[in-house]
């Protein structure tokens, strides 16, 4: 099935036009072109798998239209890209998270291998027909890591990535994701406190977790398996171990609710 691209951009020009054309005619994207404006991203929610910013110096203008932007990927899970220069890239966080971010681009960028890189996006199971997927709400303070787990799960699921344990209990009052990976060792707020506060809330209490975790001596690991967390993954784990991992976890509650 097709998939809509809804292309934001201050005004058309020849680099934004020759980009949707090339999105339109060689990746076989429909192609929506809207201005930063809040009633239209708005228009444009039930018809976008996915939103593509394309920054320009105008974003700092338009920072509450970039909010909004923010807030509607975070309540109806859609896929947000980025393209723009380094200052504007920087620009556009100032109003979005980076964790809300799923892709950014980096101009100049070489049309085919976006073109590819959005099918990608587009073709994992986390941009269904209906719009829907396995979320997944990844915490650890951690940046780099959060990136890297990013790129290793975006494939197959949507994933929302927070850097401490406050902001994930705030993203969790309005938002419930299907599977929440933990960093165990944070500043301020542990993921053992941030497990016990999702328990201790009846709106929250049945979000699966799974520990995603550096620490691996036994004290730790007895501490946080008597909240019963769905399971205890090792950060030192292969990629293909982690990622195997979680899609046990998911084909394994889906037979059990088939039963």
């Amino acid at each position: 099935m097709q998939k809509n691209i809804l292309l934001i951009s201050d005004s058309g020009g020849f680099m934004v036009d020759a980009l949707a054309n090339n999105l339109k005619k060689t990746a076989g994207f429909n192609v929506i072109q809207i201005s930063p404006a809040v009633d239209e991203i708005k228009d444009g929610i039930s018809e976008a798998d996915i939103f593509l910013l394309y920054a320009g110096s105008y974003v700092s203008e338009k920072s509450e239209a970039l909010v909004y932007l923010k807030d509607v990927c975070m309540e109806y899970k859609k896929v947000l890209c980025v393209i723009g220069y380094d200052k504007e890239l920087e620009l556009v966080k100032n109003s979005i998270p980076e964790s809300i971010i799923t892709r950014s681009f980096l101009r100049p960028f070489d049309m085919r291998k976006l073109a590819d890189e959005l099918g990608r996006v587009t073709s994992s199971s986390a941009v269904s027909d209906d719009g829907t997927g396995r979320h997944i709400l990844m915490v650890d303070d951690d940046v780099s890591f959060l990136k890297m787990m990013q790129t290793w799960l975006t494939p197959m699921y949507h994933v929302t990535a927070v850097n401490s344990g406050m902001q994930a209990i705030t993203f969790i009052a309005t938002n419930t994701p299907d599977l929440i990976l933990l960093d165990y060792e944070m500043p301020v707020t542990s993921g053992p406190q941030v497990l016990e506060m999702i328990r201790s809330e009846p709106a929250s209490a049945g979000i699966p977790v799974i520990f995603l975790t550096g620490r691996d001596d036994r004290e730790s690991v007895e501490r946080v398996m008597r909240l019963k967390p769905q399971g205890y993954l090792l950060k030192t784990m292969s990629k293909e171990d982690i990622v195997g991992a979680v899609s046990r976890y998911f084909l394994t509650n889906e037979w059990k609710a088939m039963k």
